[in-house]
């Protein structure tokens, strides 16, 4: 029998769950007609970039975290290029 669960489960609980134990039955069976207009879309890939920045730049970035950095620097100049298409 399956447990039943007074509170939603967390991604780390959910892990740990037995695939048994994980009740399914609200999913409806995929058939040969829900892939029929099913259409692969390939990840959008960013090119790499090697850039050379002073060091007061990237320490700035980097003091706020060092994770994602790099994308916060990649928000900042999307939005000068987005100001900077504005003006036309």
């Amino acid at each position: 029998m399956r447990p039943t669960f007074e509170k939603p489960l967390n991604t780390e609980e959910l892990a740990a769950l037995p695939d048994e134990e994980i009740d399914t039955s609200d999913i409806p069976a995929l058939d040969a007609t829900f892939w029929q207009n099913a259409k692969v879309s390939p990840p959008r890939t960013k090119p790499n970039v090697s850039l050379r920045l002073p060091e007061e730049v990237l320490n700035f970035f980097k003091a706020e975290s060092p994770k994602g950095y790099t994308s916060r620097m990649a928000a900042v100049l999307a939005a000068y290029v987005q100001a900077h298409q504005a003006k036309g």
